[in-house]
């Protein structure tokens, strides 16, 4: 319980009395430094407890030099971000790992490039400690816009493009070619034949390794069998159309995501054809919000979307705390890509 209820509001000067310290060990451990004694730190903070002491967040950013804050930046337009149940998972789970290091999330989003000078002045301006930033593209502009504003950076999605180097920009990332492997090796195990594939964007590492992953399986698939989406459901309704214009005996479809999985089932449930009796489908993500709300539900491969960015966070933690030149020393490594997994459902 704190003593204060009114009246002037509490100073460091009064914490330090209070704990029978001098100013500067009442500021280092009010501030997270080091080098005071236990016992006194301890006297300190039960002072900053009872007298119900506030620091003063400019006060504390001319000491640390750290302004407690983190920049996520989304480099997709603000209708995607809304509207893609990707983007709440992996924010969430960013989110809770900057709580538990007592920091704030700030969002920032690049709805094209002309955002990219802004955020890169805005990181530049020393309003940030860091930034993590995903949903890139391989024309390598956000990235370099943001290593450009030479702040302690993670991305998430193995980064590309002219002018990036990855070993220079760490990263959390999933076994993207592995999970769309073990897909479609699933569908061939099924006794699938005329396995099609929706693929993503192909400005998005993450759609092309998929892509590769399909085609790793399926040696010669032919271009018939691939039709282009942009990981919406829309684009996914629309590719299950193309693919049954040009190739109608196809038995199976790889989409690149859920989202684009679940237009898909809308098609193939419009055009009378039956899943998986018909046409088997399998995605990529395993959102609980799109794969259990499918009919049928949706195999798919699972990544952890929240567990990658809370991983983001550590490792960004790790390069701020000075722990090697990317974040990696005794043997934490400089970017981690997560395992996948298929989860099994009704339609494949």
């Amino acid at each position: 319980m704190t003593e204060r209820t009114t009246g002037p509001r509490p100073t460091l000067e009064s914490v330090a009395a209070r704990a029978g310290v001098s100013r500067a060990t009442a500021s280092r451990v009010v501030n997270g430094g080091t080098g005071v004694r236990g016992a006194l730190a301890d006297k300190v903070r039960q002072a900053v407890e009872e007298l119900g002491y506030i620091p003063n967040h400019a006060a504390r950013t001319l000491v640390t030099r750290r302004t407690g804050a983190i920049a996520v930046i989304i480099g997709e337009p603000g209708f995607r971000v809304f509207s893609d149940p990707f983007f709440e998972r992996q924010v969430r789970g960013i989110n809770r790992e900057l709580t538990a290091h007592d920091a704030q999330l700030v969002l920032l989003w690049a709805e094209g490039p002309g955002d990219h000078d802004r955020i890169a002045r805005y990181l530049g301006g020393g309003h940030v400690d860091g930034a993590l930033a995903f949903s890139l593209h391989t024309d390598g502009a956000l990235t370099s816009a943001i290593r450009g504003a030479r702040v302690p950076a993670v991305f998430g999605g193995r980064p590309d493009g002219p002018g990036v180097a990855v070993g220079d920009a760490p990263h959390v990332d999933c076994d993207n070619r592995g999970g769309a492997r073990e897909a479609v090796r699933h569908l061939v195990a099924i006794g699938r034949r005329r396995i099609a594939h929706i693929a993503g964007p192909q400005d998005q590492t993450s759609a092309l390794d998929r892509l590769a992953g399909y085609g790793d399986v399926l040696a010669d698939p032919g271009a018939a069998l691939v039709s282009q989406g942009d990981f919406t459901a829309e684009s996914g309704a629309r590719a299950m159309a193309d693919l049954l214009a040009r190739r109608p005996d196809v038995d199976a479809v790889f989409a690149a995501n859920d989202l684009m999985a679940a237009g898909a089932l809308r098609v193939l449930r419009e055009r009378g054809l039956t899943v998986p009796g018909d046409v088997a489908v399998v995605g990529f993500d395993d959102m609980p919000s799109v794969a259990d709300a499918t009919d049928p539900p949706l195999t798919t491969v699972r990544q952890d979307i929240e567990g990658m960015g809370r991983l983001m966070v550590r490792l960004l933690m790790q390069i701020l705390k000075g722990e090697g030149e990317h974040g990696a020393t005794g043997g934490v490594p400089a970017s981690v890509v997560t395992p996948t997994t298929l989860v099994r459902r009704a339609s494949a």
